[in-house]
């Protein structure tokens, strides 16, 4: 049994407009939370370290050996979990066109994180990397050459999420698995002998399933007739496949499943509406971890996780209602949390000597 106590590691997971934190205490054995929570951060990075350092001091817990980053984004030249230095940080700067909603504000947080703990290391944990070894049959998109030499390709994402998912997995781990992670963005994956072969998401987290604001894959030439026929420009179009589509754009109600099962009781219109939102999800899902047990020759287990995949049993079963004709019986299906902050401390941990 290790004696190794471990060593503090702030882990930030930052969104596009709040954050959440945890200081976690790293050993050999595992990790322990030893304060989480989360801050708002638009527009103010600084003042959100300054109270978390706060909320560490208060509780006279020690200053982090290491600040860890969720980057949800690497771009093509940061493709690893890496030590945030000069070189790293321009790379991932030039990553932001690829999430400009994501990728601008957590830099900003590691300028903050490296005000507030000057001369502590500074890690980025990259949602791409689990799927930065995916074959070239899954990672190149059917677009021309000179495109695709501007890093446009397939990354993934919620790679976090599935490195937790491994990780806990260990010993148990099977050699065929699909992660549905499934909350307000929602991603499939198929995962060989502990690796990411095939995802839904592609070159942005807005591609595959429907998600809850998010359209999913789309035939391509809505976008072009759109553009050609009302107009719309760049901003327009990121609006309408990020913000008003999904569930929300089906239902015209909302994008969150809750308020949609609950509508879903009335004979209204509008309970019609939330019906075919709610089914159309679950198909759109359905059809994706039917795809990835193609892409594996079978599945051996399916983890559900993620805010929909760990507390909505009714989602779920619909979901699995059909995949059985594929081999995928409801009992090689397992409910796990997916523990994202606990990766990225782990991580860093790793990165750091």
């Amino acid at each position: 049994m290790s004696n190794d106590p471990g060593r503090p590691v702030l882990a930030l997971n930052a969104g596009s407009s709040s954050l959440k934190f945890g200081l976690f205490m790293v050993g050999a054995s595992g990790s322990r939370v030893l304060v989480s929570g989360a801050e708002e951060t638009v527009g103010e990075p600084q003042a959100a370290m300054a109270r978390i350092a706060e909320r560490m001091n208060a509780q006279g817990l020690a200053a982090p050996v290491a600040v860890g980053h969720r980057i949800v984004h690497g771009g093509p030249q940061c493709r690893h979990h890496s030590l945030i230095d000069a070189a790293v940080m321009q790379q991932l700067e030039a990553a932001a066109e690829f999430a400009p909603l994501h990728v601008p504000q957590a830099l900003a947080l590691v300028r903050a994180a490296q005000a507030r703990f000057p001369g502590i290391a500074q890690v980025a944990c990259l949602d791409t990397a689990f799927h930065s070894g995916m074959p070239d049959v899954a990672r190149t998109l059917p677009i021309p050459r000179e495109l695709r030499a501007l890093g446009i390709e397939r990354y993934g994402f919620h790679g976090l999420s599935g490195e937790s998912i491994v990780r806990q997995l260990g010993n148990d781990l099977p050699p065929r698995l699909v992660i549905a992670h499934l909350g307000h963005g929602a991603s499939i994956t198929a995962v060989a002998h502990g690796g990411s072969v095939d995802t839904s998401m592609g070159l942005t987290p807005t591609g595959g399933v429907i998600m809850s604001t998010r359209c999913g894959d789309i035939d391509p030439g809505v976008l072009a007739y759109v553009v050609r026929e009302h107009g719309y420009d760049a901003a327009q179009l990121e609006a309408l496949i990020d913000q008003r589509s999904g569930m929300l754009g089906i239902s015209g109600l909302s994008g969150d499943l809750r308020e949609l099962l609950a509508a879903a009781a009335s004979t209204s219109p509008s309970g019609a509406d939330a019906r075919l939102a709610i089914a159309m999800f679950c198909a759109s899902v359905r059809k994706q971890i039917a795809a990835m047990a193609v892409v594996l020759g079978g599945v051996d287990l399916l983890v559900f996780t993620g805010g929909i995949g760990e507390n909505d049993a009714s989602t779920r079963a619909s979901i699995c209602e059909g995949l059985v004709a594929l081999g995928i019986p409801t009992a090689a299906s397992r409910v796990m949390r997916a523990q994202e902050d606990e990766q990225i401390a782990w991580r860093t941990s790793q990165l750091v000597t």
